[in-house]
């Protein structure tokens, strides 16, 4: 399919999901059945999704071992993920249908910041912080080979599994995966940007390469001759996290998050920067997708922080959330004769808060007699 600058400016939101709102760490359709999300959140959770229906098929814990990086293999019932719980860095096969672990993958001794799969041959590639790449086969839980780097891994199969890439330290490996024990048959320079690699990609054609680095470049190369064919910059994303990328299914556009909250959008060819209609910014410590809203609850001496769908529609109102910032939150108490004005100031260090102490002011402000026909509900306020 063919995607223009026309086609991208006119994008919106099409569906939102809203079981959880929390930070998510990765996410990956299905190659084959596109109707099939799966997610990894900060809750230590994967969770499925149907995107056609927009339902969330199924939520699994991973309480023990935690779960950052999340893909499906060929079959959409079996995913691969990474741990982060730090004492365990094995990689699972798992069983979406009976949340049953298949098969474990040990060889890494650092946290996996990097893994790509080849559908073609149910064979994969994992890098990770201890400078290490291995190669893997789905159905043999013994690494198939061996690759030791000098820094923080990014590394892509091709769709037909024939080539891979490993990038680190400014620079772009080929590898034939028939005989990468030879090591890699040509070496491409990203120019002047040596910073940390956050992920490679091949176009669905093979015939490109992106790749993110730490410094929020954004580098488009040939695959064949690694010439550079655009570079794209966007603000840096905090630390511990990765710079996301993708192309679009014809290879012409690059879609990226930023570290200022931003989608944005360019075409390969011009380098024109396009934004969706349906972008927005979201003010969030780490990447896209994040918490932009969170309920303030106010009494006498405490303030609880809640998701909307844990809160009574009287007395609370929709408030956007900032590390350190004043929010001002009014919506109608149960009598609609007073309109509740919360002024509070939270600084907090965590994303996630489940309940903390704020100072906050209310005011009580008498409105007219109003005759409601219907309960009023809470509407989200701008600022």
């Amino acid at each position: 399919m063919e995607v223009t600058d026309e086609m991208l400016k006119t994008m919106e939101v099409g569906l939102a999901f809203r079981d959880y709102i929390g930070r998510i760490s990765s996410m990956d359709f299905h190659s084959k059945a596109t109707n099939y999300l799966v997610t990894a959140s900060d809750d230590e959770s994967i969770r499925l999704y149907d995107i056609q229906n927009a339902v969330c098929l199924k939520t699994i814990n991973s309480k023990k071992y935690g779960v950052e990086l999340v893909c499906f293999t060929t079959n959409p019932t079996l995913v691969l993920y990474s741990s982060k719980n730090g004492w365990d860095e094995s990689l699972r096969l798992l069983s979406l249908n009976d949340n049953r672990f298949v098969r474990y993958f040990k060889g890494h001794l650092d946290r996996v910041v990097a893994m790509s799969l080849c559908y073609e041959k149910d064979s994969f590639l994992s890098g990770s912080l201890d400078r290490t790449v291995l190669l893997w086969d789905l159905r043999a839980d013994k690494a198939q080979g061996l690759l030791r780097v000098q820094g923080r891994p990014a590394v892509s199969y091709d769709d037909q599994g024939l080539v891979f890439a490993v990038a680190y330290g400014g620079y772009v490996r080929m590898f034939d995966a028939r005989k990468f024990e030879k090591g890699p048959f040509d070496i491409f320079s990203v120019g002047n940007d040596e910073s940390e690699a956050n992920m490679i990609k091949f176009s669905s054609d093979g015939r490109r390469l992106l790749l993110t680095t730490k410094a929020g470049c954004i580098h488009v190369l040939d695959s064949f001759h690694g010439n550079s064919l655009a570079t794209f910059n966007v603000k840096p994303v905090v630390t511990n996290s990765t710079l996301e990328a993708s192309f679009s299914p014809d290879g012409n556009h690059i879609i990226s998050g930023s570290g200022d909250g931003s989608v944005y959008a360019w075409s390969v060819r011009s380098g024109k920067k396009n934004y969706p209609a349906g972008s927005r910014t979201y003010r969030s410590w780490d990447r896209l997708p994040l918490p932009s809203k969170l309920i303030v609850l106010a009494c006498e001496e405490t303030s609880d922080l809640r998701s909307p769908s844990a809160v009574p529609w009287t007395c609370a109102a929709y408030c956007r959330f900032q590390r350190t910032s004043s929010m001002e939150g009014r919506v109608e108490d149960s009598t609609d004769r007073h309109l509740i004005v919360m002024e509070t100031t939270i600084d907090i260090d965590r994303p996630q808060p489940t309940q903390i102490f704020i100072r906050v002011e209310i005011k009580m402000i008498s409105l007219p007699n109003i005759t409601k026909k219907s309960k009023p509900t809470l509407q989200s306020l701008s600022g």
